[in-house]
């Protein structure tokens, strides 16, 4: 099973649009979402602050600017 890891926070229109195109692909591809609030954790602030929404698919890691339809679902075929 894959796991997505999805970073986000709340009140944040572009996690909401990731996590609406995940949850799009998941009608196709079988996989998990663990999400990650970035204030539950100080190493993920500091790091994700920036680049949220940020995924983690396998080897593949997308920021903000990387993420869409496309590029989910070609980390997720290449996962799986």
């Amino acid at each position: 099973m894959i796991n997505v890891i999805f970073y986000t926070k709340e009140n944040c229109p572009l996690c909401e649009n990731a996590l609406a195109l995940l949850k799009l692909l998941q009608q196709d591809y079988s996989f998990d979402i663990d999400t990650r609030d970035i204030y539950s954790n100080d190493n993920w602030l500091e790091k994700y602050q920036l680049l949220i929404p940020y995924v983690k698919i396998g080897a593949v890691e997308l920021d903000c600017e990387q993420i869409n339809l496309a590029t989910l679902e070609d980390a997720i075929k290449m996962a799986n």
